[in-house]
């Protein structure tokens, strides 16, 4: 559904971007942090890439997996995404199979790893578990189920509706109906295979004109019947209702879409929206997502993780006018330091001052 509904993409793709944010600020002192924050695993990702992907597939399936790798010391730690779609719950719910293709399982080419905080120890002598994120459903214990579920409908109408104005266009508009033609042949084959020839060069799409071949007599009785409907219905009101609904589905804003931009840009709604997201569905998120790997850092490594916080930025440069110039710093992933005086100006005095200035 995500690949073929615009809508629907979009808002997976925005949540996905705003949750996993800007990049992380932290105690600058902590190199081992700082390492595990710049390249979280051997493949090279940092910690927000990999927190991307997380958001991701939670967003899309309501589920999310996350591998563990670390050595019988616990000198080394590595985060790994997995792709959610070749990750299956063991029936017990206490260890995750991983397979390249479910639908051509083979129970050799699987690997079962256990869910934090138990180990298994790899071929290569490492220490692996999987953790897993799910969104709560009532019903739903063993897996979890996305936040747009009630929207799945909509969303499928949203995509059928472009797929209606395509099959329109491949077919240049022109009506639906049945061709009857004259004609005699020796057998139902070669019927068969005449009907296939001018489907094939006048029909346009499979289905938009239907082929008939009768025997003829003297005159030539070849006809089209066309076939209208007398309601098709207001398609474009119709796709436009279901992209509110998907957006009410998601829990999502439509401004932070790009959906009303045609109507003009309002960067005071935009920022008013993102308030609004970040307090009700963006922090939570991001607490949902890095509480358990904050533990595993201080488990494994006794990191201190207390200074690890997700960098968010609203998609505007605007500030709160009540914001402290250190918090717009901070909030912007600069430097920034709460005991300098200066830092300790509100944004709407050196606002004031600089517009005064430019007067």
């Amino acid at each position: 559904m995500s690949r073929q509904s615009t809508t629907h993409r979009r808002i997976i793709n925005d949540k996905a971007d705003y949750i996993s944010g800007k990049g992380f600020s932290y105690d600058t002192g902590d190199r081992t942090l700082g390492r595990l924050v710049e390249a979280v695993n051997g493949a090279g990702e940092s910690l927000r890439q990999v927190l991307n992907k997380l958001a991701f597939d939670k967003c899309l399936f309501g589920n999310a997996f996350a591998e563990i790798v670390t050595d019988p010391g616990r000198s080394r730690l590595a985060v790994y995404h997995q792709d959610a779609s070749k990750c299956r719950l063991a029936r017990e719910s206490d260890s995750v199979i991983l397979h390249h293709d479910w639908s051509a399982f083979g129970s050799n080419d699987a690997v079962t790893l256990p869910l934090y905080p138990r180990f298994t120890e790899g071929p290569d002598g490492t220490l692996r578990a999987m953790v897993h994120y799910k969104d709560y459903e009532p019903m739903f214990e063993h897996y979890g189920v996305p936040a747009y579920i009630a929207g799945l409908n909509v969303s499928a109408i949203a995509y059928k509706t472009d797929k209606w104005n395509i099959s329109r266009l491949d077919n240049s508009f022109q009506l639906s109906g049945v061709m009857i033609l004259d004609g005699t042949v020796d057998s139902e084959a070669e019927a068969e295979e005449i009907m296939r020839t001018a489907e094939q060069k006048f029909a346009g799409r499979p289905g938009q004109v239907m082929f008939m071949l009768k025997d003829s007599d003297q005159s030539d009785n070849s006809r089209f019947v066309p076939v209208s409907s007398a309601n098709e219905g207001d398609w474009k009101l119709l796709h436009e209702q279901v992209t509110t609904d998907i957006v009410v589905a998601h829990s999502w804003f439509r401004s932070l879409s790009g959906l009303d931009y045609s109507s003009g840009f309002s960067s005071e709604r935009i920022l008013h929206e993102y308030e609004v997201a970040l307090n009700t569905v963006i922090l939570s998120e991001q607490e949902e997502l890095m509480e358990p790997l904050k533990k595993i850092f201080g488990d494994v490594l006794s990191l201190d993780c207390s200074s690890l916080q997700v960098v968010n930025r609203p998609p505007t440069r605007s500030k709160p006018l009540y914001m402290k110039v250190w918090e717009a710093r901070k909030a912007d992933g600069l430097d920034y330091d709460p005991d300098d005086a200066t830092q300790q100006m509100f944004v709407a005095q050196i606002t004031k001052y600089a517009l005064k200035n430019i007067d």
